[in-house]
């Protein structure tokens, strides 16, 4: 059983090493040093000068190194393997790493919130989620967890409680970078004239509702004759012949649109564009089971609609209820990612 996965009750299958030292006066510096090697090494202090570790190979190759550094500066030094019989027991030793790496842990978490705090209300403004400067701090703040986790022989708790915090945190930052980078990726497409075959149903309302409320905000469309239309320069067109984007293989133009913009990683998008795929080419491949009341809806908004801003207007209005319902479905759904954390260097 190793120190990192024993529990507190089986404490007397414990042995330490433990080192005992003392440091001339000069120099003043070689206390200090010692000092932060210990603290380093996650050793805690049982009595003036002497210090305890639970037993490794490890531990006892860095002790030895320090113990020659001391007798190199004519100090004192000697280690010793040992059992606490009387006294102390290996438990209240236990409990003194515990509280040790609780104030580590606790320290770095205060950091972390003062420091997530500047980043929404701080003198210049928020920082946006995705700032490099968030990313460096983030990247302090991993290695710093790494390196007490390293010295948490016992497997304290507050450890998980910063671990959460700082997965969340990069969440939100890996989020906002990949907003980031959409942004960038459809400012091609800003104020655009977009451009698709009058008489819009299912696939061309779903469509113009995902360009306007993410590819082009300031989008235009036009609903023409194919028989008579003529392309204009800078128009795009959507779900006809020769279009831009439109149906490839078994995919309907949304999820063409959603695909090429690379907009697939929004989970709430990807309900929709399997529920418009069952409308639109109903070929029974992904069997959701809210299409058939969708559809109706859809039914209905084209028939009291004849002209097609007005369907658009109105499928907009649905379309976004469900894209946020959807939303709100994906951000409900607990996931446990404590097994899976990867810490960055």
């Amino acid at each position: 059983m190793t120190p990192a996965t024993a529990k507190i009750e089986d404490a007397e299958q414990y042995r330490w090493l433990v080192l005992f030292h003392q440091l001339p006066p000069k120099p003043a510096y070689m206390r200090v040093k010692v000092w932060r090697r210990l603290q380093a090494l996650g050793a805690v202090i049982v009595k003036n000068s002497v210090y305890v570790l639970p037993q490794s190979d490890a531990a006892h190759e860095s002790l030895l190194q320090l113990l020659h550094e001391i007798l190199n500066q004519n100090g004192e030094a000697a280690i010793c393997e040992a059992a606490f019989i009387a006294g102390a027991s290996d438990a209240d030793i236990i409990k003194l790493f515990q509280s040790a790496r609780d104030e580590d842990y606790e320290a770095l978490a205060k950091e972390i919130d003062e420091a997530a705090r500047s980043w929404t209300s701080g003198a210049n403004g928020p920082l946006p989620v995705w700032s490099p400067d968030v990313r460096t701090q983030l990247t302090k703040f991993h290695k710093r967890w790494n390196e007490i986790q390293a010295i948490d022989y016992f497997g304290t708790p507050a450890g998980q409680a910063v671990a959460t915090t700082l997965q969340n945190l990069e969440a939100n930052w890996k989020v906002g970078e990949r907003r980031s980078d959409e942004q960038a990726r459809l400012s091609n497409f800003s104020g655009r004239t977009w451009v698709t075959r009058k008489g819009i149903g299912v696939d061309r309302i779903a469509s113009a509702w995902l360009i306007r409320r993410f590819i082009d905000q300031r989008a235009k469309f036009k609903f023409i004759d194919a028989t008579t239309y003529v392309q204009q320069p800078a128009e795009l067109r959507f779900d006809m012949n020769e279009a831009e984007f439109t149906h490839i293989g078994d995919m309907c133009t949304f999820e063409v649109l959603v695909q090429q913009t690379k907009l697939d990683s929004r989970p709430a998008l990807k309900a929709l564009a399997e529920i418009i795929h069952e409308l639109d080419l109903k070929d029974g491949k992904y069997n959701r089971p809210e299409a058939a009341g969708i559809g109706l809806l859809l039914e209905g908004i084209v028939a009291q609609n004849a002209a097609d801003p007005e369907r658009l207007a109105r499928g907009t209005e649905l379309f976004e209820n469900l894209y946020r319902q959807f939303e709100r479905q994906t951000l409900a759904v607990p996931v446990d990612r404590r097994n899976e954390m990867t810490m960055e260097q």
